[in-house]
């Protein structure tokens, strides 16, 4: 009996982490990540109130679910294949693909798994058991808890945001530019929380419900107030996103910097006929050391002349020490090409640079060899603000859209307009180009900025405040998109507490903990001292 009821935990805990993952594949069903964690929460009820299971199997069993998670989430990493353009074969392609879609789930899941673990123990204290309505909201807290810990270390990646699964159902995020995405993410584990407590205890129904539909349509009236105060610009700036269509495989070849200038320079012509102030290139368009290449500079100045344009590039920087950088480059309307640049901040692992290269060179060979560049790369230092005829540009290169600490501080160095320069050519039209792009608008609620998205070969965007798309360039297309923005330097409340909400979820949980070790501890005192106990 015991085995039938812990297999039927399992089904629920891999049931609800496969669903909830399906709905940031597919945003058009995130609805359903308000009801989709109820079958995962209600098994860790049972889990947790089940005296058979020890805390290694509650974190046997997180470790199953977060892995489950981030197993379905990852599954574009077989667009990769094969990776014959950094020059690995196809049985090579094939190992370095699955140790990047297996070996990333297991990392979230080896700390995923840990939410499990810390929930089982804290279930039965007696703060817990006198006030069981904690519950939904301390498991919200310590999946809030995890998901911030993505952003700490290479092993995390926070692709996983329970918030990203909204992006098509703005007014639910607007709530992100109060206490960011995290705050989001654990409206959504209460609401799931409290209907799973629902079904687990069969009491408090219409408690539970109220809670639930408060929380609900409380975020929803937010969401819907804050985006229909949003103003339109009032002194617009027109800029421009282009798009190439030359993935990473064509741009490294030989000779092609000639077409790869001819098509961005025709693009950006046609781009500042429609009135473009600024046009943005994406990722490295020019696989070259622009600083080293006066033939580049010249042509990048002139064209900036011509077209009396902003110009904001992405190429390399190479150093007199010979450190190289991932850099966005940027030229004057009157072709002044500044020296000084943005440095790419958050590298990615094994694309730019091999961490722990000794023993990965030991154990997976092919991804030492996966940084094709010739040696790795460095990360840049600060945000870089640049000083524009069109405002005070912050800049994102790729993987710096997806941590929103780079953003807040970029926001916090009196960014006025956010640039991001990004190379999702390797993905193709895969979710995981989606998913990257739902990360910028994520950003921009959170800061209140407007974002302006370019891509090799898409998706580039541009974005309102509010999360808004008002211009979009569908990948694999070639082609140039303009639209109206108003750099700004109004601050929302999340850009000046920054992560204060994830703290006070860790302090809460902390608090809980503590109070549950000193009342175990005085409920021992107190039995010691008890004279018949003692006889």
């Amino acid at each position: 009996m015991k085995r039938m009821n812990h297999l039927l935990e399992l089904a629920a805990l891999l049931g609800g982490a496969l669903l909830t993952g399906l709905t940031l594949i597919f945003p058009v069903i995130g609805f359903l990540q308000w009801v989709s964690m109820i079958p995962m929460i209600w098994a860790a009820y049972r889990l947790g109130a089940d005296p058979t299971v020890k805390l290694r199997h509650a974190y046997g069993y997180g470790f199953l679910t977060v892995f489950a998670y981030y197993f379905v989430l990852y599954h574009w990493f077989v667009s990769l294949y094969p990776l014959d353009f950094a020059g690995l074969d196809n049985a090579a392609s094939l190992v370095v693909v699955l140790a990047g879609w297996i070996g990333l789930s297991l990392l979230q899941a080896i700390v995923g798994g840990l939410i499990f673990l810390a929930f089982r123990a804290l279930h039965k204290t007696d703060v817990m058991e006198k006030m069981p309505l904690l519950r939904p909201f301390v498991f919200a807290a310590l999946w809030v808890v995890f998901e911030w810990t993505s952003t700490l270390s290479w092993t995390g990646v926070p692709w996983g945001r329970l918030a990203l699964g909204q992006i098509d159902y703005l007014p639910m995020l607007q709530s992100a530019s109060l206490f960011g995405s995290y705050f989001v993410s654990f409206l959504i584990l209460s609401v799931n929380g409290l209907l799973a407590y629902m079904l687990y205890r069969r009491a408090r129904s219409w408690l539970c419900i109220g809670l639930a539909a408060g929380i609900l349509v409380g975020n929803l009236s937010f969401g819907l107030i804050a985006r229909a105060v949003q103003k339109d610009p009032e002194s617009p700036v027109t800029v421009a996103v282009i798009q190439g269509n030359i993935s990473s495989k064509e741009k490294w070849g030989v000779n092609t910097l000639a077409g790869i200038q001819c098509t961005y320079a025709a693009l950006t012509r046609e781009a500042a006929e429609k009135g473009a102030e600024l046009a943005l290139w994406p990722e490295t368009v020019l696989p070259y050391s622009v600083n080293e290449r006066s033939s580049v500079k010249r042509f990048l100045s002139d064209l900036a002349k011509e077209c009396e344009i902003t110009l904001a590039v992405g190429a390399f920087y190479t150093a007199e020490d010979g450190a190289e950088y991932n850099a966005l480059y940027f030229v004057d309307p009157d072709g002044t090409f500044r020296e000084e640049f943005y440095a790419k901040r958050h590298l990615v692992p094994f694309g730019e640079y091999v961490p722990m290269k000794k023993i990965i060179e030991t154990v997976i060979p092919p991804l030492s060899e996966l940084v094709n560049l010739g040696g790795s790369l460095t990360a840049g230092e600060g945000s870089a603000i640049m000083e524009s005829e069109v405002g005070r540009l912050g800049s994102l290169i790729c993987f710096d859209s997806i941590y929103e600490q780079l953003a807040l501080e970029s926001t916090r160095d009196g960014a006025e307009l956010f640039l991001v320069s990004t190379n999702d050519s390797w993905f193709f039209d895969s979710a995981g180009v989606y998913q990257h792009q739902s990360q910028s608008q994520l950003r921009a609620i959170e800061c209140g900025r407007y974002f302006v998205r370019s891509a090799n070969t898409g998706i580039s965007t541009v974005i309102s405040p509010d999360g808004e798309l008002l211009a979009w360039i569908d990948p694999l297309e070639r082609g140039y998109a303009v639209a109206e923005v108003e750099p700004t330097d109004t601050r929302t409340l999340y850009s000046v507490i920054g992560n204060t909400f994830v703290y006070l979820c860790i302090a809460g949980v902390a608090a809980l903990a503590g109070v549950g070790i000193w009342r175990k501890y005085k409920k021992r005192e107190n039995q010691t001292d008890d004279p018949l106990i003692q006889y």
